[in-house]
């Protein structure tokens, strides 16, 4: 251990005085690497096609290069998961974490290369490391092991190559140095397990022996995983079971719904939460303050990044702003370019900056109206196509709805609670309230992930309001008329609460 702590402390100095460079000097940092991107990728059938040989300058790139959705680069994602190479990025690819779908697929398929694994995903793991152990010297973090709620992944033979895809974390646990795999719990052969019923149950029994000195996952699964070992061990709170926990890394989704029931479930003052922005395409942002939620935006991870005003987005060409271009609490659609073959692509998140020296972050949302407060990413399209399938086999029409999420609440997991009008009530309600589950399961894989045995999330509330109701809301707010309508997702339950006041 006190080789550890030697070699850790060294590591951590270096690595902060490389985040204060690039805190110091972020437009060079970021011009550095979108010469690296498009000097790397100007063989790639993508870097050809746009002829990257020839692109000087950001300007240049912008103009030439459209900003891509999922679906338009699609085509280039099916070929190399049929083991193609060199289409988007010239190295062999034969990673892609899977994530929640879009308007024409179950699931999106993220490539991931041996360089944004090394630059980019594990860098961002060992920097939140190095913020937190800077933040708290006094840390014994090291003296336990490391929690890892990791997801699962597949394997699948092309031309006697074999290719995986699964969620972001199952790629990250497999690829992990034999020497943190020592460091970590659970076991390998737990860790990326696909039944998580099975999955939870071992990862509580084999946890629970361990002195856990540090949590990382999605708050969702986390909890669900905290209350099988509280009643495995009896324990009123997880400081009885991990004296020595210090700290939960969480990303994912917006953990202050789940910070009251984390403390309670972890009393102790030392407890500490550290908020992180990693996705399937990339790790962006570590909140390095302990005093602060916002997120310090990670400039040197191969990620070329811009900028598209949120009131912009809707315009035929959106025009992009690089990173000296931003002004603080405004809202941006984020645009990455990464080391992983990923240009110009239009990752969804909005976020605003609360800081420009440094560059700090919160994300505010997605580009479109969603529910991903457990990790399902349930979007407009998922919830329209769910409620027509739902309406054509029971028989009627709806005429407006709208829905959010229904937090744990003691031992009762999750919910999405749907307020809807319909022009004909339903004839039987639970029917429809299971069609339009069963659908919401077909139509994307994360949603279908988090209704796994009730295990997160259980089956949806629908409620059947009166004629009328939606009306009064809009009226209540002045919002009769024009193109005002009540919002259909929301990843929080204010509409909704106001809507449920008027009846």
């Amino acid at each position: 251990m006190a080789f550890i702590s030697t070699l850790t402390s060294w590591f951590i100095k270096k690595r902060m005085h490389q985040i204060d460079l690039f805190i110091k000097y972020p437009h060079e940092v970021q011009a550095e690497w979108f010469k690296r991107l498009i000097m790397t990728g100007k063989n790639s059938e993508y870097g050809k096609k746009y002829d990257f040989k020839s692109i000087k300058t950001p300007e240049e790139f912008a103009q030439r290069i459209p900003i891509n959705s999922y679906e338009a680069i699609k085509p280039y994602i099916d070929r190399m998961r049929q083991g193609e190479q060199n289409l988007l990025w010239p190295e062999e690819i034969k990673w892609f974490a899977k994530s929640s779908g879009t308007t024409s697929s179950k699931s999106k398929y993220i490539p991931v290369s041996n360089s944004s694994l090394e630059e980019c995903h594990f860098k961002g793991g060992k920097d939140m490391l190095s913020l937190f152990i800077n933040n708290h010297p006094e840390t014994e973090i090291f003296d336990g092991k490391g929690l890892v709620m990791g997801g699962s992944h597949t394997i699948s033979e092309v031309n006697n190559a074999s290719y995986y895809d699964g969620d972001l974390s199952a790629i990250l646990i497999q690829n992990l140095p034999f020497w943190v795999q020592l460091m970590k719990t659970p076991n390998l052969s737990i860790a990326l397990m696909d039944e998580w019923e099975q999955k939870i149950e071992l990862m509580a029994r084999e946890t629970m022996q361990h002195d856990v000195t540090s949590i990382s996952g999605v708050p969702s699964w986390t909890l669900v995983l905290i209350k099988r070992i509280l009643e495995l061990t009896g324990k009123p709170n997880l400081s009885e079971v991990w004296p020595n926990l210090e700290v939960f890394f969480h990303g994912g989704v917006n953990f202050e719904p789940y910070r009251e029931q984390f403390q309670q479930l972890i009393p102790h003052s030392g407890m500490n939460f550290m908020e992180t922005y990693n996705a399937s395409e990339g790790f962006f942002g570590i909140q390095d303050r302990s005093d602060s939620k916002e997120l310090l935006l990670m400039l040197d991870y191969g990620i070329y990044y811009e900028f598209i005003p949120i009131e912009a987005l809707a315009e035929e060409n959106p025009k992009a702003l690089a990173l000296h271009e931003v002004e603080k609490n405004q809202n941006y659609a984020l645009i990455i370019t990464t080391n992983a073959g990923l240009w110009r692509y239009l990752i969804g998140d909005t976020v605003t900056f609360t800081s420009l020296n440094p560059y700090r972050i919160k994300i505010t949302g997605r580009t479109k109206n969603f529910i991903n407060a457990f990790g399902e990413e349930l979007i407009i399209d998922n919830a329209e196509k769910a409620l027509a399938i739902a309406s054509r086999k029971c028989k009627v029409n709806i005429l407006d709805y709208t829905a959010a999420p229904l937090y744990f609440s003691g031992k009762d997991s999750a919910a999405h609670e749907w307020l809807i009008e319909f022009e004909k009530a339903p004839d039987n309600l639970d029917f429809f309230n299971e069609t339009l589950d069963n659908a919401l399961k077909s139509l994307n894989s994360d949603y279908e992930a988090k209704r796994y045995h009730n295990m997160v999330l259980r089956p949806p509330m629908v409620k059947a309001v009166p004629p009328g109701t939606f009306y009064k809301w809009l009226k209540s707010k002045g919002k009769l008329g024009g193109q005002n309508k009540v919002p259909r997702l929301s990843n929080n339950r204010t509409i909704l609460e106001e809507i449920l006041e008027l009846l």
